[in-house]
């Protein structure tokens, strides 16, 4: 796991690229270099920095250069063995053990089809200095991300968007569409960039730029197609499946560990890992007693820790009782674009208490509540498809005006179940796709038009219309998985996948993800999702696999979210803050958000009536990204 920069027909390409490869050197402490190619009509310059997990040999250091190939890599490749297997017994002679030199290799044999030979997670540079073409490619489901900009008839490129702000922020802007699907989201779905001009290179594709200003851009993975096909074949065996991946995912020449809350996921996992390595040891999080009370959150430690005792596991516990204020403008910057969920603090302060103790590699449950139905919003959308049989009179006359009422917290304590009833009241009586958005964005059209300037306006229809011809982009016939794959091309690349990479990587830790896996996703679309969600249960095909594994206790307890308490942090810990740079803000006093509209929020959530601090964070965190833009030579933009 690493960080990649470079620039491509550039001519200020090699100060470029230092400048960007030293904005990302957390990403790789353990080794780094530019290298230089400039023959002909042909500039180069490929930056990398390292952090050593397989082959820590400094043979294995990047960019990697051998006989007319140079690679620039980010990730692991867990079949390198047998890729490297099959390539020897082809003539292929290596220098190395790790690898970096069969991605190279691999590409040199079949060219952009090794890519689907590839398991593993992976963003990389490879020029080709016959031909004089740079390539840029990323794996199947999006894991590792790389953002690109076109410059000057070339392109430069990075592992974090910050490095390119870094380099060229003065000839940059921001998006005003994009700022405004952070609103909605509180992430950023792919497609989109908080600076104009930059594009994220999307999952399971590849790009050529060719000394001439040419270029072309090809998909080898969709899962769409994937999914499609997975559905009309057989159902695959996903006990057999899970335990290959978790096994595929330990593949390391350094300690393995994983994160431990005490869930499903996390728990299988974790004792699937310790099966095969038993050195394996775990690391979970704790709350502050007060924080829980007001967030309504349930002990998750307590079954971390029955977990641990029953398999002997050594298990690491981290209260995270942060100071929020000045931890926010260093979370911020971390996560690149507005990105408004708070369990990166969660993943930050895990990665640096497992640094600190000389871990490099942490293994996540994360993927397995999107591919197989795990989250509340799909049982929910399941549940409001059914209320929706219930008579009008009694739904919109009775049930609706009843939860509307409802205060959120009483004397200090916060009421889950009603949280979760007026939240299920905003979208249960909508169409499927328009439900489904509603369970899990921030607001509907009307609300967030009018948080906005005016003149912004059309951009909202936009983002809703972008968001059903995602959904509706596919032939599946039932409810559950359609809403599992747009999770997989949307919610799971747009923020799980992009908050663990920055978060992590700001630690110099790697977190690997078997359940985001091209074969575990195959697996996953094979199962009706009337065998995901049953009745009241959810995830219940993977729940019944876990039985192989995991005690009933763990695998059937109630759903817990990997979250913050967050309502605790807006209501103390950040409420002056809210006051000066929200209430105060720039984009206040630009007018791009509308001042009555923002306060409303504000009094809404401090009375009690609404819950509103998920909107109230996301809108902190869009300021203070905001602010270190401009800071940074960006011009903000707000129409």
């Amino acid at each position: 796991m690493c960080g990649i920069a470079g620039c491509y027909q550039q001519r200020d390409g090699f100060a470029l690229a230092e400048t960007m490869s030293d904005r990302i050197a957390h990403r790789g402490p353990d080794a780094d270099r530019v290298y230089a190619f400039d023959e002909g009509d042909v500039r180069a310059f490929l930056a990398h920095r390292r952090l050593s997990i397989i082959d820590l040999s400094s043979a294995a250091d990047q960019p990697f250069s051998k006989n007319g190939l140079t690679i620039c890599y980010n990730g692991e490749l867990y079949n390198y063995k047998e890729l490297r297997t099959e390539l020897s017994k082809s003539g292929v002679r290596f220098r190395t053990n790790g690898d970096t030199e069969v991605v190279l290799e691999a590409w040199r044999r079949w060219g952009p089809d090794a890519l689907k030979r590839f398991r593993g997670m992976f963003a990389f540079a490879m020029l080709d200095e016959d031909s004089g073409s740079l390539y840029l490619a990323r794996d199947p489901l999006g894991i590792k991300p790389l953002y690109f900009l076109r410059r000057e008839g070339g392109v430069i490129f990075a592992s974090e968007l910050k490095a390119l702000v870094a380099a060229v922020g003065s000839e940059l802007r921001t998006e005003p569409g994009a700022l405004i699907a952070s609103m909605l989201y509180y992430w950023l779905p792919e497609q989109r960039c908080a600076i104009d001009g930059v594009e994220k290179l999307p999952p399971g594709s590849w790009a050529e730029f060719r000394p001439d200003g040419g270029s072309r851009h090809e998909t080898y993975w969709r899962v769409t197609d994937v999914a499609t096909e997975a559905a009309a074949g057989p159902r695959a065996d996903l006990r057999q499946v899970i335990e290959e991946s978790v096994a595929a995912h330990l593949v390391a020449d350094v300690p393995v560990s994983t994160f431990l809350s005490g869930g499903l996921d996390s728990s299988l996992v974790t004792v699937l890992a310790k099966r095969m390595d038993p050195g394996v040891d775990s690391y979970t999080i704790t709350f502050r007693a007060e924080d829980q009370k007001l967030e309504a959150m349930p002990d998750d430690a307590i079954y971390a820790r029955k977990l641990a005792r029953q398999f002997g596991i050594d298990l690491h516990e981290i209260e995270i009782a942060p100071d929020v204020v000045e931890l926010l403008p260093r979370i911020v910057d971390i996560l690149d674009e507005p990105i408004g969920d708070p369990a990166a603090i969660n993943t930050l302060l895990m990665c640096d208490t497992a640094r600190d103790a000389g871990v490099k590699v942490l293994l996540s449950g994360m993927g397995a509540d999107e591919l197989f139905g795990g989250y509340r919003k799909h049982l929910a959308c399941v549940m409001g498809a059914q209320y929706q049989r219930l008579p009008g009179v009694l739904r919109n006359g009775l049930i609706g005006p009843a939860v509307r009422r409802l205060p959120v917290t009483v004397s200090g304590r916060g009421l889950r179940y009603a949280r979760w009833a007026k939240r299920f009241e905003t979208f249960a009586n909508l169409p499927e796709e328009t439900a489904f958005r509603r369970s899990y964005t921030m607001y509907d059209a009307d609300q967030l038009a009018g948080l906005i300037s005016p003149d912004l306006d059309p951009y909202v229809g936009k983002l809703l219309a972008e968001h059903s011809d995602i959904y509706h982009d596919t032939t599946l016939t039932d409810h559950v998985n359609r809403m599992c794959l747009a999770d997989s091309r949307m919610f799971l690349p747009g923020l799980n996948l992009a908050y663990t990479d920055r978060s992590s990587m700001a630690a110099s830790t790697e977190v690997r993800t078997p359940f985001v896996d091209p074969i575990v996703a195959r697996a996953a679309f094979s199962i009706p999702g009337s065998e995901k969600i049953h009745r009241r249960v959810s995830k219940l095909a993977l729940k019944k696999a876990a039985e192989a594994w995991l005690p009933k206790e763990i695998i059937y307890r109630p759903k817990a979210s990997f979250s913050a308490p967050l309502r605790a942090w807006v209501r103390n810990d950040l409420r002056e803050l809210v006051d000066d740079t929200l209430l105060r803000g720039e984009l206040v006093g630009s007018g791009f958000l509308r001042r009555a509209a923002v306060q409303k929020l504000v009094d809404d959530e401090r009375a009690g009536r609404e819950d509103y601090s998920k909107q109230i964070w996301q809108l902190l965190t869009l300021e203070t990204w905001t602010r270190h833009m401009r800071d940074l030579g960006v011009t903000i933009t707000s129409l």
